[in-house]
């Protein structure tokens, strides 16, 4: 069972925090609960909004929010009865109960579900220099840097994997033997890992010009220093579904203006804006390509993804973009590289 812990809000917390929450967890619901950890109900971001709409606002209280007779499993309940409710319900999870009310797990319909074989291949670009982080990739690879009990890379591929991704490829570089070490041919990862070597610096998407053959399917194409509690599968089902060449994911990326802005027109001041903030559409480090677009890669030499997306738009092919909601966090700055170390308990143990 996963750290449900993370999950737990008290009914006196205001709903402005227990958005952050939810978006931390990883869930789509927060179990609201009592100092003794008694269920008391459950709040989603479906019963936030239903409140705000209601002429709540986001300093009102989770307790007026929350749903306060939430589907609930027993500790008792077999796995074929938990399934069966969440079926019912159309729940994505349920809490578990002991016999006194107190909550002691939280199931997800992922418990019970065998991920769906997929034969598309996943190219994680792993040969960075990983500048950012000098200090601590003197002598390791970024990928190799251990977030939890294990690198990086390793929780990367083993959500590829348990997503019914088993056929890999990695673009190695720099001290990329220790990644070589590490992974082997991916069968104890469950996986067939082959690897990419540059003998150069090749960009964030020459090393796709060293695929031994056109793969038959689109492929999904991510950074390694990515950490994600994204669905692929449903990534990959959008881009076949509309047709499209290349699919880029991006995120909203909110930047504040630390100061008062001063709007003025000849000298006059017009309006005075505190602390504005900004939101940038950004690229997320994943996208999904289509076999026909890695003719447009030249052979043996430094190319970035943006001059691939590019490209591809001035050929006329179909470059959309698709909103990554889950869980995202680019590990590339030393104080983002603590924040997953911090945040992987609760959402990749």
């Amino acid at each position: 069972m996963n750290n449900w812990e993370s999950t737990l809000v008290a009914p006196d917390a205001p709903l402005r925090d227990a958005l952050v929450m939810l978006n931390q967890a990883g869930t789509k619901v927060l179990l609201v609960a009592s100092p003794d950890c008694k269920l008391l109900g459950t709040l989603s971001d479906g019963d936030i909004r239903r409140a705000l709409l209601k002429g709540g606002e986001l300093s009102s209280l989770v307790s007026e929010a929350m749903n306060e007779h939430p589907h609930c499993a027993s500790a008792t309940d077999s796995t074929e009865s938990i399934l069966a409710t969440m079926r019912s319900a159309a729940l994505h999870q349920i809490p578990v109960l002991d016999e006194r009310g107190i909550v002691i797990g939280l199931r997800l319909i992922d418990d019970f579900l065998a991920p769906t074989a997929r034969d598309n291949w996943v190219v994680i670009m792993a040969g960075g220099l990983g500048s950012r982080l000098r200090e601590l990739t003197k002598s390791t690879p970024k990928p190799m840097l251990p977030v939890g009990p294990r690198p990086l890379l390793e929780t990367i591929v083993r959500n590829f994997v348990g997503q019914g991704f088993t056929s890999i490829y990695i673009a190695v570089n720099y001290l990329g033997e220790q990644i070589e070490e590490h992974f082997g041919d991916g069968a104890r990862f469950d996986a067939d890992i082959r690897y990419l070597r540059e003998d150069q610096r090749m960009g964030t998407a020459g090393p796709l010009g060293l695929l031994p053959e056109r793969p038959a399917l689109p492929i999904l194409v991510t950074n390694a220093d990515v950490l994600t509690k994204q669905n692929f599968g449903a990534m990959i089902d959008d881009h076949v579904g509309h047709d499209t060449e290349i699919t880029v994911g991006v995120r909203t990326y909110d930047m504040q203006v630390p100061f008062g802005v001063v709007r003025q027109s000849e000298g006059r001041v017009v309006a005075i804006e505190e602390k504005p903030v900004s939101s940038y559409t950004i690229s997320a480090g994943m996208n999904v390509i289509s076999p026909g677009c890695l003719d447009l890669i030249p052979r043996n030499q430094f190319y970035d993804m943006p001059s691939l997306f590019s490209e591809a738009v001035g050929a006329g092919k179909l470059v959309r973009t698709y909103n990554v909601e889950s869980y995202w966090l680019d590990v590339g700055q030393p104080h983002e590289y603590e924040r997953a170390n911090a945040d992987f308990a609760a959402l990749f143990n």
